[in-house]
């Protein structure tokens, strides 16, 4: 959809948008997320989702790879989601059970958010090896008991030589232990993100294009068609011209920057079942 997008921009304009130049603080992509008017952005289109962008109201990258790690069952079930928000909005305090965690939680308004925050943790408070905190990390997601003993007990001695006492350290240990089954792979959730705010943002921007290459993927189901006319015409005003013998092509293409050519391959049945659909 993206390289398909990329060309018809280019087609039309005569330039190809390079997305690895594209400023990831574009205002208007942002404002596009804020509104939930997503539908059909990578990872970022469910009526679920939507709803989630409009209560956090993204303005980084940064809150996007977080909304991309936190969407999803347990988080969302478990109210840590809605403590993100109220943080991030200002409507709660944030704060560290520790200065140590700041620099490593602050990103994510002091919540842990990703199996990458709980490692940092282990290796800056309890002077962890990486590879260590690795393994710390997934004893907690498993819940393996003993082994969780041995290692709180490990985190207590070494978090005793940065002068944390051993009922904060235990504090630590424990917040650590509540989420680590909660966390995310930040890397995952980043890569995820920029492929993310790329579509957002030639949505944004080339709206013409990219519904056409949204439409011309799934020419083969009338109804995700019919769900995708009614999201441009609403969102950007965008009109489409009736299937045309005579100038149309297999594929949607765009006419204009709100016109769109209706592809003769998405055509079915009878003229007046094809005319009904669109």
């Amino acid at each position: 959809i993206v390289n398909r997008t990329l060309d018809l921009v280019e087609a039309r304009t005569g330039v190809r948008p390079d997305l690895d130049t594209v400023p990831l603080d574009d205002a208007k992509t942002y404002e596009l997320m804020a509104c939930g008017d997503t539908h059909s952005v990578f990872q970022l289109g469910s009526s679920g989702m939507q709803e989630l962008l409009r209560r956090l109201r993204p303005q980084t990258i940064e809150d996007i790879v977080a909304v991309v790690a936190m969407y999803r069952p347990g988080p969302l079930q478990s109210g840590m989601v809605d403590d993100f928000i109220r943080r991030k909005n200002g409507e709660t305090k944030v704060r560290y059970d520790h200065p140590l965690l700041e620099p490593i939680l602050k990103e994510t308004y002091g919540i842990i958010v990703y199996q990458e925050q709980v490692m940092k943790i282990v290796s800056a408070l309890a002077g962890f090896t990486m590879g260590q905190a690795d393994h710390v990390r997934k004893v907690m997601g498993k819940k393996k008991a003993e082994e969780m003993a041995e290692h709180r007990a490990i985190f207590r001695a070494g978090a005793a030589k940065n002068g944390i006492e051993e009922q904060r350290a235990d504090e630590i240990f424990d917040l650590m232990e509540k989420f680590a089954g909660y966390g995310f792979n930040k890397s995952h959730a980043a890569a995820y993100s920029f492929l993310a705010y790329h579509t957002a943002w030639l949505k944004t921007h080339y709206p013409a294009e990219f519904y056409c290459g949204n439409m011309t993927v799934e020419m083969g189901n009338t109804d995700k068609l019919q769900v995708l006319v009614e999201d441009a015409t609403r969102r950007f005003g965008i009109t489409f011209e009736l299937p045309d013998i005579n100038r149309g092509e297999y594929a949607f293409i765009p006419v204009s920057e709100k016109v769109v050519r209706y592809g003769l391959g998405a055509i079915k049945g009878t003229g007046e079942q094809a005319i009904e659909a669109i």
